[in-house]
């Protein structure tokens, strides 16, 4: 099992090492975790207990006097991974969920790495972290704060101390703890000398000296040695919580098989860090976190990154449209584990093309779709403002094309590896002249895979291109997926047009191909090559019924309305709304915000406060019943990784008065911020 993620930087530069996350971990489990943390258990997806440790119980057991250290049950932990963006932080990270989602506990991730190729070492801007919430009941965010920091330098330290509680384990790799990496980062006195970190459980431990001692008898220079530290401190942290170590074991030897040397000296860094948890005295204290299985229901689970999520989603569509999946894409961060996904799936009749630039890609898909094929394009928001020509065009000879927009911090370049919600009424109105697409937007990592088939039943039943709009929090964070069963998959088989579909006033039988469907409005799908059904495509307007080129005004205002009615039109399911005390708050969200909301309603209901929820997975059209759901409360709040879109659409649809909550600062909502804000508007 795998996350997925990687950052260009860790990739360009750890070649060497076992640094780079893997895609062949396919492990999967009995039992486990909901595919989107929505149901069972009570914990609110924090994971932090009294002053900063975990949450767990009293339940410990220890040696007696026979000299083995404690064990004591926790409910949840959150583990945070940090160091230099050529340290490993993702692999270290990705390699321990992947054991902890083997375990069967249920888990969030949330990766956080620099976009350069190489970032400035032991500087902050050039600090990688990887976060894992891991628990014995469901949860739904990767946490507030970790109750564990693991800091391979002084960056790594000054980056993420303040949002480490007071409390909470420190490990420290003191070795790099000199004048020359302190100094890079302002620090006159070292912070393990000067008493500012008494308020913790630091644990300082020389990773680099102790990796290279463990790795002598390999004959590896100093810096080949230093790349396997970071195994050093993922056996420890493996030690420490009592992760299974024979799947990452069994991953470094398949990744270096070419390379034995290397394989077994990462396996033995990877023992070494093991064995110092075990053996030394500052690690008084081991903890377990039971499996999750008992809270939710029976089920083969795997762990499951968004992009992966997504990508085995257009593969499932593809296979029960009974149609070839055709992807036109072009690179472009954080979207293009997709491409390097599906590129692997020639078996189920998928077939990828890397164009030279985005607006060749989405004309390649575009072909494809007049082709026969379900058709994909991917892309981030940089790439949707140069395809918003050929989506129109697409709008314009109404085929199926799902573009998927995994959005990240804007404008223009942006923030390529951070997260953000701001592409939304890009999606909705990016293009000239009118032009309507239907939006559906993802709401955890394990639900991009519904969402694909989602939107893929809406692209073929109606001919229309649709928005899959995700984000670079789904896409890099991962958790625990119910692997589905053949038979609970859609059927989205389309019938293709196979001869003349209208009759003229002299009893001829030709081909209309802008002929509609009375109930969904789509024109009828005529592959290229269909004897008798020629007819003409373009960007020019379409004369209603026969497709021919047309000027007249009235025909142009009547396929406008005709296209704006067919979206309008799209049959979506109802809103749920959760609401089991009769509140009259409403919290309304959509996309990634599932957790952070869900989390933050937890807290509040706990607390004793009545809050209702709902999200929205249908942004164009919006479900049926959501201006009957605003009018029945008091106050609604639309929290947002953007300045208030989706609050910009409610006012001016429903005429609610919207409040929004906003946050763009690439990093997705905490719970508490969340718990906070909604408990402010309760309250006025």
């Amino acid at each position: 099992m795998t996350s997925q993620v990687s950052s260009p930087a860790e990739q360009a530069d750890e070649a060497n090492d076992a640094s780079e996350p893997s895609d062949s971990g396919d492990a999967v489990l009995s039992g486990g975790s909901p595919a989107d943390g929505s149901t069972g258990g009570t914990g609110d997806g924090t994971g932090s207990g009294a002053e900063g440790k975990p949450e767990g119980t009293d339940g410990t057991r220890g040696a007696g006097g026979t000299g083995e250290k404690e064990v004591r049950r926790l409910e949840r932990v959150i583990i945070r991974f940090a160091g230099d963006s050529g340290d490993g932080m993702q692999l270290t990270g990705d390699r321990f969920t992947s054991e902890t989602a083997s375990f069967g506990n249920d888990l969030s991730t949330l990766p956080n790495f620099p976009a350069e190729i190489r970032a400035p070492a032991g500087t902050l801007p050039g600090v990688s972290s990887f976060q894992l919430h891991f628990a014995d009941h469901d949860i739904l965010t990767p946490g507030d704060a970790p109750n564990v920091l693991v800091a391979m330098n002084p960056a790594a330290l000054k980056a993420n101390i303040g949002d480490v509680p007071r409390g909470a384990d420190i490990i420290v790799n003191t070795d790099e703890f000199t004048k020359r990496p302190m100094a890079k980062v302002g620090y006159a006195v070292s912070p393990l000398e000067d008493g500012s970190l008494d308020g913790y459980q630091v644990h300082p431990v020389p990773l680099t000296t102790l990796t290279i001692e463990a790795l002598k008898e390999f004959g590896l220079s100093r810096k080949e040695a230093e790349r396997s530290k970071n195994m050093f401190a993922l056996g420890l942290l493996s030690w420490m919580y009592h992760r299974p170590t024979e799947g990452t074991e069994r991953f470094l030897r398949a990744k270096f098989a070419k390379k034995p040397q290397i394989a077994e000296a990462n396996v033995a860094a990877f023992r070494a860090g093991w064995n110092f948890g075990e053996t030394t005295e500052d690690f008084a204290v081991s903890y377990e976190v039971a499996p999750a299985d008992a809270a939710f229901p029976a089920g083969t689970y795997r762990n499951i990154s968004g992009n992966l999520a997504l990508s085995y989603g257009l593969v499932a569509a593809g296979h029960q449209a009974e149609l070839p999946l055709y992807l036109g894409s072009y690179p472009i961060t954080p979207a293009s584990d997709i491409l390097h996904e599906l590129s692997k799936h020639k078996n189920f009749g998928v077939r990828t093309f890397q164009a030279e630039d985005e607006i060749a890609a989405i004309g390649a898909a575009l072909g494809a779709a007049f082709g026969g094929s379900l058709a994909v394009t991917t892309t981030s928001g940089p790439g949707v403002a140069l395809k918003s020509e050929t989506i129109g065009l697409a709008v314009s000879l109404e085929l199926p094309l799902l573009v998927v927009a995994i959005q990240r911090g804007g404008p223009s370049t942006g923030l390529p590896t951070k997260t953000e919600q701001a592409d939304l009424l890009q999606a909705m109105y990016g293009r000239n002249g009118e032009a309507p697409v239907p939006v559906v937007a993802p709401r955890t990592p394990a639900d991009c895979f519904d969402a694909a088939l989602e939107a893929a039943r809406i692209a073929l039943v109606y001919r229309t291109p649709v928005f899959l709009l995700s984000d670079g929090y789904l896409a890099n964070g991962s958790e625990p997926w119910r692997i589905p069963e053949p038979d609970e998959l859609p059927d989205l088989r389309v019938r293709f047009a196979t001869g003349p579909n209208h009759e003229l006033a002299d009893g001829t039988e030709v081909f209309w191909p802008y002929k509609r469907d009375p109930q969904t409005l789509a024109r009828p799908w005529a592959v290229p090559g269909t004897p008798g059904l020629e007819h003409r495509i373009g960007g020019i307007e379409k004369q209603d019924g026969t497709g021919n080129i047309s000027y007249d005004p009235a025909n142009h205002d009547f396929m406008v309305r005709t296209r704006q009615a067919k979206v309008d039109g799209i049959q979506v399911p109802d809103l749920e709304v959760d609401d089991p005390d009769g509140a009259r708050t409403l919290v309304l969200g959509w996309g990634s915000t599932y957790g952070p909301i869900t989390a933050a309603v937890r807290r509040l209901r706990k607390a004793g406060e009545p809050i209702a929820q709902a999200h929205l997975r249908h942004l164009n059209p919006f479900p049926r019943n959501l201006g009957e759901i605003l009018a029945r409360y008091d106050k609604v709040v639309v929290p947002e990784m953007n300045l208030g879109q989706l609050a910009t659409l409610l006012r001016a649809k429903y005429l609610v008065d919207a409040h929004s909550y906003n946050q763009v600062n690439g990093m997705p909502f905490k719970a508490e911020q969340l718990a906070t804000a909604l408990k402010e508007a309760i309250d006025v």
